[in-house]
């Protein structure tokens, strides 16, 4: 076969292969990075079609300014005491992590993983939906547990997989999983509780209920192929569901890059799906609520999905397995031009004479002091690596509603060598 003439004069084909803004040893440097001001953003009715407001897609829905006020018709207008329930809440789940992340590093379980700097994207949405809508979350949303009034305690004894966790042993350290509390068990394979929440979300709107669901990912996840057809199933059947993808710029050591972000923004991928897209500042509390309040409108009033790109920063490891000093720029952290969701909304309420610093710290001291009493409460069933805390028998539990009649069988046989063996 012979070339073509013309194409012969042309250069090799190459692959582009993305690379990440800075390295270890590099100064980080955000100032290019394109930052719309608060209050730009307009707001659509809820009943508008998604085709009206692509620019959302491409924008930054921004409601604190850099003075701390909240300003632009995404504002939600929430009275002091509900700001500072925010607060708290954010605050607490900090100091959750932090202890947590501290256990682990004195060999009290086995991996953890903090949600530092990205509090907002799971405290504000769960206060902007109702308690009973139900949550299909990845790794890092334990904020919703907290906001939600689950037990400290609880969460700890998962973490420990002592002998009163819930879970039994069975998932790994912070997989939580609470029906009562509307929080889908965890998985650790990547973008699986998003066709999950599409699934929840259909039969809740076949059976005429009023409940809807919401999901997350992070941007990493949105290359797998559970997120496309999650979109796909919703899109056709206006599933009242809210996809969030927690775009923190990390995929563990991988860069946002490989995941597309170089092209597009990951809320555009909404518009290829025909279903309405934001993209919203997620270090900015008061956005995430007002985002999320009129996502579940839309889902609520049968207008169908939302796809909302929390546009934030993970600000350490991805977990206690991981040195990010390894990949990224010691730097970045703190160059990250949107700040802390926790210190912007106290300096809000602190603006508006509602906060003050005195105040803060004693709340810290007080969520700190909470913290450490459910530590010492949870531990007095049992810490991981301690000897085993379950009976061997409940392998075999909670699997089948009713249990097969060979695990039975070796259940029981199990069961009678243990029994002889004075076990």
């Amino acid at each position: 076969m012979t070339v073509d003439a013309p194409r012969a004069n042309l250069p090799p084909l190459s692959l582009h292969v993305p690379e990440p803004r800075f390295r270890p040893g590099d100064e980080a440097d955000f100032s290019d990075l394109s930052i719309p001001p608060a209050g730009a953003a307009r707001r659509p009715d809820t009943a508008e079609p998604a085709d009206r407001f692509h620019e959302l897609a491409y924008g930054l829905v921004r409601v604190l300014d850099d003075a701390g006020n909240a300003v632009g018709p995404w504002d939600p207008r929430l009275d002091a005491e509900a700001k500072r329930k925010m607060l708290r809440s954010m605050a607490l789940t900090r100091a959750f992590d932090e202890r947590m992340f501290r256990a682990q590093r004195q060999g009290k379980t086995s991996f953890y993983m903090k949600s530092t700097g990205e509090e907002a994207v799971s405290v504000s949405a769960a206060l902007a939906m109702a308690g009973d809508d139900m949550c299909f979350p990845s790794y890092r949303q334990q904020g919703i547990l907290i906001t939600r009034g689950y037990p400290l305690v609880e969460m700890m004894n998962q973490i420990y997989s002592n002998r009163s966790d819930p879970l039994q042993g069975r998932q790994l350290p912070i997989m939580y999983s609470s029906k009562e509390t509307g929080f889908f068990s965890i998985s650790g394979n990547l973008a699986t509780q998003y066709p999950q929440a599409v699934g929840w979300a259909m039969a809740s709107a076949a059976r005429g209920d009023t409940r809807i669901a919401a999901t997350w990912c992070g941007e990493g996840s949105t290359a797998e192929g559970d997120f496309h057809s999650a979109l796909t199933f919703a899109t056709v059947y206006r599933a009242p569901v809210i996809f969030n993808v927690v775009n923190n710029q990390w995929a563990i050591s991988s860069f946002s890059g490989f995941a597309g972000a170089e092209v597009t923004t990951f809320a555009a991928r909404a518009i290829g799906y025909g279903i309405a897209g934001l993209r919203v500042d997620g270090n900015d509390a008061l956005a995430v609520y007002a985002a999320t309040q009129w996502a579940a409108e839309r889902a609520r009033t049968n207008q169908g999905p939302t796809l909302i790109e929390h546009f934030t920063y993970r600000a350490e490891g991805h977990s206690t397995s991981d040195d990010p000093s390894a990949y990224r720029s010691a730097g970045e952290p703190n160059a990250w031009p949107l700040g802390d969701p926790i210190r912007r909304l106290k300096d809000h309420l602190i603006g508006l004479g509602e906060w003050d610093e005195e105040r803060h710290a004693a709340m810290d001291l007080e969520l700190a002091e909470t913290v450490k009493r459910a530590q010492k409460e949870a531990e007095k069933n049992g810490i991981l690596g301690h000897g085993m805390h379950q009976p061997f028998e409940t392998m075999f539990e909670g699997v089948f509603e009713e249990m097969p009649w060979h695990l039975k069988e070796q259940s029981d046989q199990m069961i009678a060598e243990r029994k002889a063996a004075g076990i």
